[in-house]
């Protein structure tokens, strides 16, 4: 979709172009520059959280190829941040909000309320390389996913599917030209440095989330002197290449929707009316797909809900448990047991889409190709039919990648890291994360039991809370890997956004 632009919300102005600056200009001239802090809108839009009115924005300069930094090619990078109201910073923590490729630049103000971190840290968002108010790249508003139902294994319809997969891959890399072969971790995390360079710290913290676990971890082994405390939460197997991170998407959406999302529903039958036991909500779900594929249906939100759109629906229904109640009561509008309500769908911009493809398919090969997904696509679909079928990275296995070669994280040399990991976690599941602990030396490990939330430090899990803020704010490293207790399902009524879900909210309202 068209990404909005909404000048009176954002003050500062950003370039999403590259610029061109003297070959002769030297590289240590890029540490020097000045970052000019603006507010980020004049007035706080409705809704946004208390305290609002300190996030700053502002942008900074870096080499489009910092393996050529002398090429005379610059790109800009957008960052924010909020500082304590004191103006006393005992540390800078840098935050990401996954992806890879999501804009970061709202997710310092999902910390406001967590004010030990927020009123002892300076917090700053980056809408890293590629995506958002940065230099951004496209796939010209092309995305595949979701054209036609990959559960159709037809020969006809496997045509579709992987011919749009090809397609996908050479309109990223068409449309976004030369710069989109510098989309990659390797490129990203020297541009995080810089920006360390030019705030004149010597160290700084990371928080990151999801795929910002994969971004902190490269960034530490990049850079293992100028990071000090390290959060990853919700981690990616960031041990190993991107594609059995995806290639897990299946088994793990599919557990948390059979052992959480599905008996949920079912308590609530009286609510809900879709089933009173776990499989009987699940075959209302399956009912409905089928209706769906003879007849789609338009809601008066205005969307059209096909088989594919009911499966995204309920995908990213299972990141949290807070979105538990709008994913059922969309459910049982579709499958005609409720009636529907009047509400209004934001959309997501293209640089986002095209970041993560470009993330993903330039920065670790790809093994295999279209028969390899045609076989994978069949396997992981029987045993995972909720997602099984799809498959994310497709478009990698056409992709025509740079000769990028990242170096190996594996903790060697890096300060103790806190990974946070809960044990049904749909999209980085446990096993990964797992793998990535033992793989990660000097790695601490907490485990958050009986819970599946995607994205846990800063909402309501107050052992996990306190963890992090001792080891962020207090500098106590724990000793070794520990555990803390999940937060029981909610029941109706008591929803409320994770901090991922609260940042994509503000962005999207901000136009961001």
């Amino acid at each position: 979709m068209q990404r909005r632009k909404i000048a009176a919300a954002l003050a500062v102005v950003t370039a999403t172009s590259l610029w061109i600056v003297p070959q002769a200009q030297a590289e240590n001239a890029f540490a020097k520059q000045e970052i000019k802090w603006q507010k980020c809108f004049d007035q706080v839009p409705p809704g946004f959280p208390p305290g609002s009115e300190r996030l700053e924005c502002g942008t900074f300069t870096t080499p489009m190829d910092w393996n050529n930094p002398h090429n005379g090619k610059t790109i800009t990078i957008a960052v924010s941040r909020t500082v304590p109201l004191n103006g006393k910073a005992k540390t800078a923590v840098f935050t990401n909000p996954g992806g890879p490729g999501g804009e970061g630049r709202t997710l310092p103000l999902a910390f406001l309320s967590r004010p030990k971190l927020s009123e002892n840290a300076e917090i700053y968002g980056i809408d890293v390389r590629g995506t958002g108010a940065s230099s951004d790249i496209t796939c010209g508003l092309y995305d595949t996913l979701g054209s036609t139902d990959p559960r159709d294994r037809s020969k006809a319809n496997l045509d579709l599917l992987y011919g749009g997969m090809e397609l996908q891959a050479k309109f990223c890399q068409t449309k976004s030209g030369e710069f989109g072969k510098y989309v990659t971790t390797d490129q990203t995390v020297k541009d995080l440095d810089l920006l360390r360079q030019v705030l004149g710290r010597k160290k700084v913290d990371w928080l990151g989330y999801s795929g910002g676990s994969w971004m902190g971890a490269y960034y530490a082994t990049y850079f293992p002197k100028t990071l000090d405390k390290i959060v990853l939460d919700s981690n990616a197997q960031f041990t190993g290449p991107w594609q059995p991170i995806f290639d897990d998407w299946g088994m793990g959406f599919e557990r948390r929707f059979r052992v959480d999302f599905l008996p949920w529903v079912a308590k609530y039958d009286n609510l809900f009316h879709l089933g009173k036991t776990g499989e009987e909500v699940r075959q209302t779900y399956e009912r409905t797909r089928a209706k769906l594929a003879a007849q789609p249906v338009t809601l008066p939100d205005g969307i059209t809900y096909y088989p594919v759109t009911l499966d995204v629906l309920l995908l990213r229904g299972q990141y949290g448990k807070h979105s538990f109640q709008s994913t059922a009561q969309k459910l049982a509008e579709l499958a005609g047991v409720v009636p529907a309500q009047l509400k209004a769908q934001a959309g997501y911009p293209d640089a986002q889409t095209a970041t993560l493809y470009t993330i993903l398919c330039n920065d670790t090969p790809f093994q295999g190709g279209r028969r390899y997904l045609e076989r994978d696509a069949v396997r992981d679909g029987a045993r995972w039919p909720l997602f099984g079928y799809y498959q994310i990275m497709g478009p990698c296995a056409f992709w025509d990648r740079p000769n990028v070669q990242l170096k190996h994280p594996d903790g060697i040399g890096v300060a103790p890291t806190l990974m946070v990991q809960s044990v049904r976690d749909p999209a980085t599941p446990i096993e990964g994360a797992r793998k990535a602990h033992a793989g990660f030396a000097g790695s601490r490990l907490l485990t958050v039991n009986d819970e599946g939330d995607h994205g846990i430090y800063g909402l309501d899990n107050g052992c996990v809370n306190d963890i992090v803020e001792r080891y962020l704010v207090d500098r106590v490293t724990p000793s070794g890997d520990l555990s803390c207790p999940g937060v029981p399902l909610p029941e109706p009524g008591q929803q409320q956004a994770g901090v991922l879900e609260q940042a994509r909210q503000l962005a999207v309202q901000l136009g961001w």
